[in-house]
């Protein structure tokens, strides 16, 4: 069975926007590694409307560092699952509307043979958390305190804690670490 794994960068002070962080080629890197560990993508139309067409335009134009370029591809590689009920359609070829509910989609999905599925936006992952099915989490923890911004259960509240068990860490020489921990479900 496939696993959930919600994977975002968060500063020192909890807050999940891209606006303050500290990207740098080890974090590109970071990422890149651990996309390729996955099949597919899940997001909400937020999220995803801020990461394409933005990577698959950089993924076609390399317009960017070597190892930015690398993530781009990467990621633009992906097939990636929007849940929106205000699109109707999208042109990114590797995207695909969900026509089953977060909870049924995701369900099938993991029962089906492939790499893990990645969860993209903080909707889409508190959702997904209050429906215990988030398998792995990862905060990329950025050695920066913004003091504003959107926040793991802003839009809904959290029905019950999550137990997680730490798995590992690994400190970049920015000073960011990711965090990998394990649900307890």
């Amino acid at each position: 069975m496939r696993k959930v794994i919600f994977a975002i960068n968060t500063s020192a002070d909890g807050y999940y926007g891209h606006m303050d962080m500290l990207p740098d080629e080890e974090l590109h890197k970071y990422f890149t590694d651990l996309l390729r560990t996955a099949g597919l993508i899940l997001y909400g139309r937020v999220t995803y409307q801020m990461m394409v067409p933005f990577w698959p335009e950089i993924a076609r134009d390399q317009s960017m560092s070597e190892l930015t370029n690398e993530f781009a591809r990467v990621f633009d590689s992906l097939e990636k699952v929007l849940f929106s009920t205000t699109l109707k359609h999208v042109e990114d070829p590797n995207t695909r509307l969900a026509s089953e509910s977060l909870s049924n989609e995701v369900i099938a999905l993991k029962n089906l043979p492939g790499k893990d599925i990645f969860v993209g936006s903080l909707s889409i992952a508190s959702q997904l958390s209050n429906l215990n099915l988030i398998d792995e989490y990862r905060f990329v923890v950025h050695p920066v305190i913004v003091g504003k911004g959107p926040k793991l259960f802003d839009t809904m509240k959290l029905q019950e804690r999550v137990l997680l068990d730490f798995l590992d860490s690994q400190t970049l020489q920015s000073g960011i670490t990711a965090l990998r921990y394990k649900s307890r479900v």
